[in-house]
């Protein structure tokens, strides 16, 4: 990790353009290309929908060992996600990530920033997730805008 002060302190996605930024004291300092869920377009409404959430989350847990390079997970689905798909007798989805490309996969580099190819997650090239990785710590506020 880097040291404290160099840290982000918060997350900004901004869906329609495909950049997630980090930012410390309101400021942003890093900007990221981004590649989101297959249909990416509107909030996740139920598992396999291929949608990336919007709204406001937190960072809460990592994993150094994931089916891709490096992942930090996504605090989706929150209360309010939970009870709009239980009201309507479907599973709200979960497992969504800020990640790197999938193992084995690594050579695509920026290349896979040309289509939206994640299950919902937020896909960065290799090169960005170990940045990310370092400069994000679990408990970061996220904000994903359509």
């Amino acid at each position: 990790m880097a040291p404290a002060d160099q840290q982000a302190d918060a997350i900004h996605v901004d869906k329609s353009d495909r950049v997630l930024t980090l930012l410390r004291d309101e400021t942003a300092f890093k900007r990221y290309s981004i590649a989101l869920g297959g249909v990416p377009e509107g909030h996740k409404a139920q598992e396999g929908d291929e949608r990336t959430p919007e709204g406001a989350y937190e960072i809460d847990w990592s994993n150094q060992n994931s089916i891709a390079h490096l992942s930090l997970h996504i605090s989706y689905p929150n209360a309010a996600d939970t009870a709009q798909a239980t009201a309507r007798g479907v599973s709200p989805g979960g497992n969504i990530m800020i990640h790197g490309t999938l193992n084995g996969w690594g050579w695509l580099g920026g290349i896979q920033h040309y289509w939206d190819w994640t299950n919902g997650c937020i896909a960065v090239t290799n090169k960005d997730m170990r940045e990310i990785w370092s400069l994000v710590p679990v408990g970061t506020p996220i904000t994903i805008e359509g």
